[in-house]
């Protein structure tokens, strides 16, 4: 059995920014909540369960790349051919020790690698079968992406294993099955695996490919040129083998008669989390952060609680962190951040706003606003879209977001940035309006 040294395990930290202090009669508590992991090689569940860790190898994992095989990926033949390639790039990338499968997508799931219902083991010798086995990737048929996932779940779900991970790849819209279909298949695999998904070229639909990532917490992004696909498979491939600690909550206490009005993620990209909560006894709720390797996360924690009277303060919430056990049992990570309210007659405490929260609402309405403008510019509302959009690039250029403001730019002349005065570019290539869509919920850190 494997020996855990202080080294091994993962230091998980929780910092909390906000202003405490409400004026009389105000009831709403808002705090920025700071995730940390470090100290890499390290897994929470391993302490609980040694089995799952492969010394000196970082935790064992298990991971399902899903190809896009139907049709549309003939269109040009070099999309099939760089699909290929990005598979083989991601199947060097596999740690030894690390479970894999390789799954052909069309309106049916085919297993291409292993087969027979299982996964295989990563080394030299499987990593070179895999890829001799992607030679007989095709092109043809349509795209059913729910029964990807589907399959996908089974082969993941049958290794004993600390990390499970998929990788999805299309370049279509998922037209035979029903959006019911797909958000059947997303419920049921939610919380078993997490999903990183990629669309590829320009004929896909963006709140399709963000839905699945967002579902499945995992990251969204466009690779516009398929010859870009092995990069940014390698890159996917080298995060997920990054990854240390699995199925994170982050538990929130609040006392009684206070509510919850909303948790949500704000870096480094914007992901709801407030409609995931699970009960966990009384007063308490968990929300679901996925897999961690050593990095750090921004959350946006408001709740409301009752009015005071001045110099009263009470305790508005507690954070901690946990891992769920198989025997329905937590694992408590021993970081906690406290949030809380203190009502006072000073004006100037009572109406400053925390930099932190005041930044990160900023980022949040950045990313609304860029989707509400592309949608209204699709639906033909020229007005509507121009002030959106105009509202876009305003909030990307006081918060420093330069990433976005420069999507942003391909799709808008900038005539002021301050002001958010734009006009809509007349014409503008698909692929820019796709990526700004995708991209949008990304978010750049306050400066602390």
């Amino acid at each position: 059995m494997a020996i855990f040294s202080k080294s091994n395990v993962p230091q998980f930290s929780v910092d909390v920014y906000q202003n405490e202090y409400l004026p009389e009669g105000a009831g709403e508590v808002n705090a920025i909540v700071t995730v940390t992991a470090t100290g890499g090689g390290t897994i929470g569940s391993a302490v609980a369960a040694p089995h799952l860790y492969s010394p000196g190898q970082g935790p064992s994992a298990a991971v399902a790349v899903m190809v896009d095989c139907s049709g549309s990926m003939d269109y040009p033949p070099t999309k099939m051919r760089n699909a290929r390639d990005a598979t083989a790039a991601a199947i060097d990338t596999l740690r030894d020790g690390v479970h894999f499968a390789v799954i052909g997508g069309t309106h049916v799931a085919k297993e291409v690698y292993p087969g027979g219902g299982r996964v295989a083991v990563a080394d030299a010798t499987t990593r070179e079968q895999a890829k001799q086995a992607l030679r007989s990737l095709s092109a043809g048929g349509g795209t059913a992406i729910g029964t990807w996932l589907k399959l996908a779940d089974r082969l993941l779900s049958s290794a004993d294993v600390a990390i499970r991970h998929g990788i999805l790849l299309t370049d279509g819209r998922n037209e035979h099955e029903s959006p019911e279909d797909l958000k059947a298949a997303l419920d049921a695999c939610a919380g078993r695996f997490t999903c990183d998904a990629r669309g590829v070229g320009t004929d896909w639909e963006v709140k399709e490919v963000t839905g699945i990532a967002s579902a499945l917490l995992g990251t969204a992004d466009i690779v516009a040129d398929p010859a870009g696909l092995a990069a940014d498979f390698t890159q996917m491939m080298e995060t997920a083998m990054g990854k240390e600690v699995a199925d994170v909550s982050l538990r929130l206490w609040t006392p009684v008669d206070t509510t919850v009005k909303f948790v949500k993620q704000v870096a480094p990209t914007v992901e709801e989390l407030t409609g995931r909560r699970t009960e966990a006894g009384p007063r308490a709720g968990d929300y679901p952060l996925g897999s961690w390797g050593d990095e750090s996360r921004d959350y946006h924690v408001c709740v409301e609680v009752p009015a005071a009277h001045i110099g009263q303060e009470m305790l508005a919430a507690r954070v901690s962190l946990v891992i769920p056990q198989p025997d329905g049992s937590v694992q408590n990570l021993g970081a906690q951040g406290l949030v809380r309210a203190v009502w006072t007659d000073d004006m100037v405490a009572s109406t400053s706003i925390n930099p932190q929260v005041a930044h990160y609402t900023g980022q949040a309405e950045l990313a609304q606003a860029i989707q509400h403008g592309l949608d209204l510019r699709k639906a033909g509302d020229m007005d509507g879209a121009t002030a959106k959009l105009g509202r876009a690039v305003q909030l990307a250029s006081a918060s420093g977001n330069a990433d976005t403001a420069k999507l942003l730019a391909k799709v808008v002349d900038v005539v002021d940035a301050a002001t958010g005065t734009v006009r809509l570019k007349a014409k503008v290539q698909e692929a820019d309006e796709m990526t700004l869509e995708t991209r949008s919920t990304k978010t750049v850190r306050v400066k602390k």
